[in-house]
């Protein structure tokens, strides 16, 4: 480590040398404005120090002289306190976090002040360490052609995971957290830098093995099998539940991956976007008969889940209102382009819709509320939308849904005092917010569950009729999953939107006969704000995935397309989950709960040779409720590319149509003899 430092050291002092601010013990921050500019051109590594080492530094003359470094600091988004920006610190509280955190781990022998500084040298040693263990960083996925890693399964690996704590794509970046909730792509910030520094020294005949976002091995296997294989939050089945599972984390044992966060394959809202707009199409198609002009639907949640709604809605040709507790999240809906507007109130919301609906008009609005309150007011008053359903995140009683009646630091700090209590609260306002939609769905509203389990937290509440809201798989998609169709998901690791526009031209092409496809990637031309690396997504079924896959591939090797694309999808597929109040609610055959076939999509795209594969609990309804798989496979150019995308798209999908052909569904019997996808059990 000190081998290490000593070039950055080096070029430090050097700066500081340069521009007069060298004092007697090694060095000191910068107060000039040249910061920004040095921490830049010195390198990700060497900014961090530097960015840090004015935080960590102390001592009357440093706290007089660097007005400035408190700028750079605060431009850095580094933190002072725990949850305190550094632009809203006193210098007394940078002297005390620096005082009780660095100088008295590290003064010199015979140094007894409080208040000395400390040399460049030593502090940068201890922000490296703590920058490994504690510190938040801002990340953001490497662009271009020229890799760090050994190869690009590994590369873009490394590249999704930091795309997914990307600020522009991740909820609460500096906490891991991802989406929906508390979903995390790594379990710490020292399990991240593991997870890096472990792809980056990977070779191409290696697999790392990463335990909820912990990387706990590495062993030979073989060039074609996968980088990594993942699993996040598994627990063994009498033990599968919530208040377990906190007890594990609060050990640091585990880590709630959600879907795609803990599987790297989050691509902000978008990810969403696509699945949103064809539930809600299908809604209109079955109850309205496609004609949804004027139409209008109301649902809670504006996070990295319910943030596509608005965007949907429109796209769909919906007005939409939003209920969101959080500002936070509207603000960053109205930012991205997915919200139209917000409004103050309940009052000035409604009129909103109404002026856009009697002008034929499709409009977002976005209202800050909780939904235990809004959505019962709006059936007292008799104020019936067409369509009312559900994405907070009241899949997590604890960590994600608000109970009304407090301020979002009301609820934080019960949360923290006392969780038991949080969760009864909780769980009371779920059930007043599904008493709500039961009687807007009583009063003639289309009422749906969105998956985010609101009604068996609401039952076990007391709302003995929760139920009596369908879920929207069965009432929609399922149709599609029996097809082997569901969502598709493309980033381009060049960071180039050019070679986004260039995939949306060859999806066009080979399958742009397909009415509702077409009309997305038109829609998402226009409408949809990239996140992060530049990305695509949408439906496709048996057959077209591989044919999709290969012909990119093709476009990487002719170098039509600037670096190599990664391919993945949602959990939410046609044969990657078991969720009985969700993708798998209401089979035919009873098997809602059956978690073989999770397995085996996991255990299949392993042996097919996915870039990466991962086997999840508790996404998208919570610990206990799901158990999902996850695979991605990257397209470099490569001939072993074509055999390990041809493989994965074939096999991926194929498992969804195995298993609904084995629940007895005649669409999926149907499409797998005219595919001669072989059922044993059928021949």
């Amino acid at each position: 480590l000190g081998r290490l430092l000593d070039p950055i050291t080096q070029d430090a002092c050097a700066f500081y040398q340069d521009h007069g601010v060298f004092e007697s013990y090694e060095g000191l921050v910068s107060q000039t404005d040249e910061g920004d500019r040095i921490a830049s051109t010195l390198g990700s590594r060497k900014a961090i120090i530097l960015r840090n080492h004015g935080l960590l530094t102390v001592g009357e003359r440093w706290m007089k002289r660097c007005g400035g470094s408190s700028r750079w600091i605060a431009a850095a988004r580094r933190n002072c306190l725990p949850n305190v920006p550094a632009s809203q610190c006193t210098f007394q509280q940078r002297r005390q976090y620096a005082r009780e955190r660095s100088w008295d781990l590290i003064k010199p022998a015979g140094f007894s002040s409080s208040r000395c500084g400390i040399g460049l040298r030593s502090a940068s040693l201890i922000c490296l360490t703590k920058e490994m263990t504690e510190t938040a960083l801002q990340v953001a996925a490497p662009r271009g052609s020229v890799r760090t890693c050994k190869g690009w399964h590994q590369e873009a690996a490394m590249r999704m995971l930091m795309n997914n704590l990307d600020p522009e794509v991740a909820e609460r970046p500096d906490e891991l957290i991802v989406y929906g909730g508390t979903g995390r792509a790594a379990r710490s910030w020292e399990c991240f830098h593991a997870i890096v520094q472990s792809l980056q020294r990977l070779e191409n005949d290696e697999t790392l093995l990463v335990q909820s976002g912990k990387p706990v091995g590495v062993f030979r296997t073989h060039p074609e099998s996968p980088r990594v294989l993942i699993a996040n939050a598994n627990l063994v089945g009498h033990w599968s539940n919530l208040q377990e599972f906190n007890r594990l984390e609060r050990l640091g044992l585990t880590m709630y991956g959600q879907m795609t966060a803990g599987s790297w394959i989050y691509i902000g809202s978008q990810g969403i976007v696509q699945g949103t707009y064809e539930t809600f199409a299908a809604a209109g198609r079955k109850h309205f008969g496609g004609n949804v002009e004027k139409r209008w639907m109301v649902s809670g949640g504006m996070g990295g889940m319910g943030g596509a709604q608005p965007l949907a809605a429109t796209m769909s040709g919906m007005c939409f209102l939003g209920i969101e507790v959080d500002p936070a999240r509207i603000d960053k809906r109205l930012r991205t382009g997915y919200c139209d507007v917000l409004a103050s109130s309940l009052d000035e919301a409604l009129a909103i819709i109404n002026r856009a609906r009697a002008e034929g008009r499709a409009i977002s609005v976005g209202l800050m509320g909780n939904c235990a309150d809004v959505i019962p007011e709006l059936a007292r008053r008799g104020i019936v939308p067409d369509i009312v359903t559900d994405q907070t995140s009241a899949h997590d009683p604890l960590n994600g849904y608000v109970p009304n009646g407090m301020t979002l630091e009301e609820a934080k700090t019960l949360r923290q005092r006392d969780p038991d209590e949080y969760v009864r609260r909780s769980k009371s306002a779920m059930a007043r917010h599904v008493e709500g939609m039961l009687a807007l769905q009583k009063a003639g509203a289309v009422a749906f569950d969105y998956g985010n389990n609101i009604r068996t937290h609401a039952k076990d509440a007391g709302v003995k009729n929760a139920f009596d809201i369908p879920g929207f798989v069965p009432e929609y998609i399922r149709p599609m999953f029996c097809e082997g169709r569901g969502p598709f998901r493309w980033a381009a690791l060049s960071g180039d939107p050019q070679d986004i526009h260039r995939t949306d031209k060859l999806v066009l092409d080979m399958f742009g006969e397909n009415p509702d496809l077409a009309r997305w990637i038109e829609l998402a031309q226009k409408r949809i704000h990239f996140q992060g690396l530049p990305a695509r997504i949408c439906w496709l079924g048996y057959g077209e995935r591989a044919r999709f896959g290969l012909a990119m591939n093709k476009l990487v090797r002719s170098g039509e397309l600037k670096a190599p694309i990664v391919i993945g999808r949602d959990h939410l597929d046609t044969g990657s989950v078991a969720s009985p109040f969700r993708e798998t609610e209401g089979m035919q055959d009873g098997s809602d709960a059956i978690a073989d076939w999770p397995l085996l999509n996991a255990l299949v795209n392993t042996a097919a040779g996915a870039s990466w594969v991962s086997i999840h609990n508790g996404g998208g309804v919570g610990i206990g409720y799901s158990q999902h798989a996850g695979m991605v496979v990257v397209a470099d150019g490569s001939e072993e590319s074509d055999r390990r995308l041809e493989r994965v798209l074939t096999s991926d999908p194929g498992t969804g149509i195995l298993r609904h052909a084995d629940a007895g569904y005649e669409t999926a019997i149907r499409v797998a003899r005219e595919n001669k996808l072989p059922i044993p059990m059928k021949q």
